[in-house]
C-alpha cells in the first residue's frame, strides 16, 4: 500500500517536530486499520524519500512507535505492524471499529435505535448547553467475532453538526462517522465502573450484576458541544492503558 502524503508540508515543518509528524502519520494508518497487523511498513529509505528527511529522523519516529508497541522491528526482515496488547487509550478518541479490526478480529455493528427530536431539558443538560434545537439520539452495539464488545448511547447536537442529519447510522457507526467527517478541538473522558442492570446485561450478554467499565465522553469544537456519548464495556475483558511522557 502506497503512502499518500503532502511532502511539501513535511519539508516545511520545523525539523525538531518533523519526526513527530511522521510518527503520527504512521500511527494514524495503524489505528484506523489502513495498515492491519502484520502489514510491512515501508523501508527506511522509502520513508526518507517520501517525507524528504534524514534516516535519523525516520529512525526516531519508528523507535517511538516501537516503544508504544505499535510496530515490531525485525532484523533483516523489516518493520511490521504489531498486534496491540490493549484496546483503549485514555488520551485519544478511539474508533471502536478500527480497534477491533486492528486486533485481527471481525467487527460487527447493530443499530438499536436512532431518532431525531427537539432537544429536551435532559438532552441540554447532557450536552452542557443552554439552547439546542434538534438532536440525534443513537443506541447501538459493537461486537468482535460475534461477541458483544460495547454498547453505545450517543447524542449529537444537530445545530453543531447539521451534516449528521443525512448520515446513515444504520450502516456506519456514529463514532467512526464523526471521526472521519467532523473535526474537533477538545474532548473530555470520564471513566467509571457500574454493575450491569438487566437491560445492560442482556445487551452485552453478561450476567446481571457483572462489573462494567464505563466511558462518558464529550467532544467540542471551538467551545461548541458536538456530541456526548456513553460507552459501556464488559468489565472482565477490558482495561484502559495510556502511555505518556513528561516534558
Amino acid at each position: 500500500m502506497s503512502l499518500s502524503v503532502d511532502r511539501d508540508k513535511f519539508q516545511a515543518a520545523d525539523k525538531p517536530t518533523l519526526y513527530k509528524q511522521i510518527r503520527l502519520d504512521i500511527e494514524r494508518r495503524i489505528l484506523t486499520g489502513e495498515w492491519p497487523p502484520g502489514h510491512r511498513i515501508p523501508f527506511e529509505h522509502q520513508l526518507m524519500t517520501r517525507y524528504g528527511c534524514s534516516r535519523m529522523t525516520v529512525s526516531k519516529a519508528l523507535s517511538e512507535l516501537a516503544q508504544a508497541d505499535l510496530i515490531e522491528r525485525r532484523r533483516r526482515a523489516g518493520t511490521f505492524v504489531r498486534r496491540p496488547k490493549f484496546l483503549s487509550a485514555v488520551l485519544t478518541i478511539p474508533d471502536i471499529r478500527a480497534e477491533i479490526t486492528t486486533l485481527g478480529r471481525s467487527y460487527g455493528y447493530q443499530l438499536i435505535q436512532c431518532s431525531r427530536r427537539a432537544a429536551n431539558a435532559a438532552d441540554r443538560a447532557r450536552l452542557g448547553v443552554q439552547k439546542a434545537g434538534k438532536v440525534i439520539a443513537i443506541s447501538c452495539r459493537h461486537s468482535a467475532d460475534g461477541v458483544p464488545f460495547a454498547i453505545e448511547d450517543r447524542l449529537i447536537d444537530l445545530d453543531a453538526v447539521p451534516e449528521a442529519a443525512t448520515a446513515d447510522f444504520a450502516i456506519e457507526p456514529p463514532g467512526t462517522w464523526l471521526l472521519h467527517h467532523v473535526p474537533w478541538t477538545e474532548a473530555e473522558h470520564s471513566i467509571s465502573a457500574i454493575v450491569a442492570d438487566s437491560q445492560t446485561a442482556a445487551a452485552l450478554d453478561i450476567a446481571s450484576g457483572a462489573p462494567c467499565l464505563v466511558i462518558d465522553r464529550h467532544t467540542w469544537r471551538s467551545a461548541r458541544t458536538l456530541t456526548a456519548v456513553r460507552l459501556v464495556y464488559p468489565g472482565e475483558s477490558h482495561k484502559l492503558v495510556a502511555r505518556f511522557k513528561g516534558g
